[in-house]
């Protein structure tokens, strides 16, 4: 039986190879800790009426929703996931002398005691390239990302092109 001293002994140091692969195994367990793999929403924030303006034929779709920060220190979307689409990024739509366009945004910051409803404000999610056939009465699942590392995940309901909010 090899005993501490007995290992000490016949190897008085660690293979190169052995402290290396500690080393990272040290920095890996460090980054899960630091990072993790998503914890769960600021309990202050809330999501409601999530809603997916679809397009036929694969056309990039619109999501929104009403955020509320209930909480004491503001709250910054930063990012959206879904298995459903490929690509998902914030926009605001911008009334130019009668002429509306939207521009891609960084985040959208919810301040504290707060309600932000996507439409009224003209954000909205632009959900690009369906993985899978979205339909009308369908729930399609999406992750919120904050920006202190929280997420979100809402069940955004698909409603035809021409429904209102």
């Amino acid at each position: 039986m090899l005993t501490a001293n007995r290992i000490r002994r016949h190897s008085p140091a660690w293979p190169a190879c052995l402290r290396v692969s500690c080393l990272l195994l040290a920095c890996a367990l460090l980054a899960c800790a630091a990072f993790g793999a998503g914890t769960a929403a600021p309990p202050t924030v809330r999501a409601e009426n999530a809603w997916i303006r679809w397009l036929p034929a694969g056309l990039p779709a619109a999501g929104y929703v009403t955020l509320t920060d209930s909480g004491d220190a503001p709250a910054s979307l930063v990012g959206a996931t879904s298995p459903i689409y490929a690509n998902i990024s914030l926009h605001r739509s911008h009334d130019s002398g009668g002429t509306m366009s939207m521009m891609p945004v960084e985040k959208i910051t919810l301040r504290p005691h707060s309600t932000l409803d996507f439409a009224l404000a003209h954000y909205h999610l632009m959900l690009m390239d369906p993985r899978s056939g979205v339909a009308p009465g369908a729930h399609v699942p999406i992750t919120l990302s904050f920006e202190d590392g929280s997420v979100l995940e809402v069940q955004f309901e698909v409603r035809p092109a021409d429904a209102a909010s």
